[in-house]
């Protein structure tokens, strides 16, 4: 995979004149090379349905007069630039047209993307239906007459369906199509089964081709379906809805998966389908370096005017971004990720816990909690899922909801039994039935609080804050001692909040009587009683992020990694094994709301920003520089074999690079 890539979308309607009548192969390799691009995902058919070729497995756009598909991939092979090319698959608004009968309905019968024929927008197909055999031929056609360099398979995934292809389906097997749980396995089947059969497809042309089948989102322990990729594109557009916290989560779990990927942004003021839209130069430079800081490649998504005219303004905004990438990439090629804590994701434990799959639905804050949190207290993690090696690393973290059930259990006790620790906070630890804790952390569960908002008074000084009454508002659970030692306790209201009794603007105050541990320490590790990474990713108080960087201190005395850098400030560290190196990426930016947009305009620098790595005691350091510049560090070597250096100036990004000896 090349580091620098663009996703091109070209969703064009028949009623526009002039397609592509203004494409120049001179000006389009001029523009790539403007963008510092080395691979373009260009289009053979769109979301309308038509392609930008000449057909027999599909219809040409009419507004078409030659073969822009194949004019752009010359024009990009001849300066040495890879061409993926995308299908939409799971749209093609002509045929759906032609055969609403192939297209995904519910229980209701409405349609997906768009509810019915009068609105305007797209209408997803199912793959249960002949719609299958005819997407088949595009991609078969694709490949056997272009030099593509990979296939990108857009708007797909397991989906519900209730169309009569899928009723019949069920019914032949004797299942209900009222019966949720069989139309979901229905929808995993219907997909897989896509999935193989695009395979065959490609294979029995160019076998080994790349695929990338995009549903959105990368389902964390749902390995399988992670695996009828060639490798994974982590669409996440922060101004588009998904925010900046959205890619770090996706990533740290992807790195943990063996594969090649990247993170996919925008060069859009807010998401794809935007004419006109455009970010500030400094928010891509941002976005680009925390794909290189967490293993992935690059890849920014643009939309080609009909005309077929590469937009100047565009290319250069990516060429801002791009030229740096370029500088960097020898630095972020096959690299591991380094950690010291694995978060186990709710929604891969969800997916492996018998009977779990029922709550896959359910809302989940609780992972983007925990990767907030880290990241402000610039821990190293990744998010694993449960066929993770949890020896790997010093810390477990179960955030707020996880159930544990026998093999789960066995596995973590397995962890603790060789020196591991754990964090659990809510109901995670309980079993799968929520009536008892699975796991010996030193306490037992009594129920849930029924006061809500609760307190919480640590017997610690949190952080920057002193010892007080800290309102917690999400549920709590009660628990008892056994064998644990308390590090703060539940503090209950004179009461709820009712029509008859309620106390000031919000709710009541703490009554300031003890009402059991809220926090509490075992050999196992560390139990904390509310929801604190849900709650936090929801309201950010503060009190939330100080009980897990408390808890955190105490489990992790001498964590891998430490610095001086800012909350929003973003540390990780990488490992070169085929050059035996380490590398440290630091960030910092600052987004802003505006409206309703997380933005990035300025970029204000960090000046001396210290860092202390505890490598382990086989890596023998040979010399510290900054990368690309090749400025040597100066570093100093602790009587505990740590190594700390400062980085002088930090503008966005940069690279402290340990070389072993």
């Amino acid at each position: 995979m090349r580091f620098r890539q663009v996703h091109l979308d070209f969703h064009t309607s028949e009623a526009i004149p002039g397609i592509g009548s203004a494409f120049s192969k001179e000006q389009f390799q001029s523009m790539l090379k403007t963008g510092h691009v080395s691979s373009i995902t260009v289009f053979s058919k769109c979301h309308h349905g038509w392609a930008y070729h000449p057909s027999e497995a599909n219809e040409m756009h009419p507004q078409l007069s030659f073969d822009l598909l194949g004019a752009m991939i010359e024009a990009a092979h001849e300066i040495g630039v890879l061409t993926p090319v995308y299908l939409s698959a799971g749209l093609d608004e002509k045929l759906a047209r032609r055969h609403p009968e192939w297209l995904i309905r519910d229980a209701e019968d409405k349609t997906r993307w768009v509810k019915d024929f009068m609105t305007p927008g797209y209408h997803e197909f199912c793959f249960n239906t002949p719609y299958l055999d005819i997407l088949l031929a595009q991609i078969h056609e694709v490949v056997t007459r272009y030099d593509a360099d990979g296939i990108f398979l857009d708007i797909v995934g397991s989906r519900k369906c209730r169309c009569q292809y899928c009723v019949a389906d069920l019914r032949a097997a004797g299942q209900d199509p009222r019966d949720e749980a069989a139309v979901a396995a229905l929808g995993e089947r219907t997909y897989l089964n896509y999935a193989r059969r695009v395979r065959e497809t490609i294979d029995a042309v160019k076998p080994g081709l790349p695929v990338f089948h995009n549903s959105g989102h990368q389902r964390r322990g749902r390995r399988d379906l992670a695996h009828v990729n060639t490798h994974l594109e982590l669409e996440s557009l922060p101004t588009g809805g998904w925010g900046y916290d959205h890619f770090p989560l996706s990533a740290r779990y992807a790195q943990t998966l063996g594969m090649e990927f990247l993170g996919m942004t925008g060069k859009f003021h807010t998401s794809w389908g935007e004419f006109g839209g455009y970010k500030h130069p400094n928010a891509l430079r941002y976005e680009a370096a925390l794909s290189l800081a967490h293993g992935a490649k690059c890849s920014v998504g643009d939309q080609l005017h009909p005309v077929g005219l590469m937009d100047e303004a565009t290319y250069t905004l990516i060429g801002a971004a791009y030229s740096e990438v370029e500088m960097k990439e020898p630095w972020c090629a096959g690299t591991e990720s380094v950690a010291d804590i694995a978060v186990l994701s709710l929604e891969a434990a969800r997916e492996a816990c018998p009977g779990g799959q029922a709550l896959a639905g359910r809302p989940n804050q609780a992972d983007a909690g925990a990767v907030r949190i880290l990241s402000e207290g610039h821990y190293l993690f990744d998010i694993v899922d449960t066929a993770a090696d949890f020896s790997d690393y010093k810390v477990l973290i179960l955030p707020d909801e996880v159930p544990v059930w026998p093999e789960l259990a066995a596995a973590i006790a397995e962890f603790t039994a060789g020196g591991g620790k754990v964090l659990a906070t809510g109901r995670s630890g309980l079993g799968p039935d929520g009536t008892a804790f699975a796991l010996d952390l030193g306490l037992s569960w009594q129920g849930t609080n029924p006061y809500r908002p609760a307190y919480f008074r640590p017997d610690f000084v949190p952080g920057p804050l002193l010892p007080a009454s800290y309102v917690m508002y999400g549920e709590g659970q009660l628990v008892t001692l056994a064998g644990g030692q308390s590090l703060g306790s539940v503090e209950n209201p004179y009461f709820n909040r009712d029509v008859f009794t309620f106390c000031s603007h919000l709710h009541t105050p703490s009554a300031r009587e003890e009402s059991g541990p809220g926090m509490v320490e075992s050999e196992s590790g560390i139990y904390i009683a509310w929801d604190v990474f849900s709650d936090y990713a929801d309201n950010g108080h503060l009190i939330l992020k100080e009980m897990v960087l408390h808890a955190l201190s105490r489990l992790l005395p001498q964590p891998l990694l430490q610095s001086n850098l800012p909350a929003r400030g973003i540390a990780t560290l990488q490992y070169q094994p085929a050059e035996r190196r380490y590398v440290n990426h630091l960030l910092y930016a600052s987004p802003a709301l505006k409206g309703r947009i997380e933005v990035i305009e300025d970029i204000v620098p960090l000046r001396d920003v210290t860092v202390t790595l505890n490598l382990p005691a086989s890596a023998s350091v040979g010399r510290v520089y900054l990368a690309p510049d090749m400025e040597e560090l100066p570093y100093q070597t602790g009587e505990d074999g740590s190594i700390s250096y400062t980085v002088p100036y930090l503008e966005n990004h940069a690279m402290a690079v340990v070389e072993l000896e």
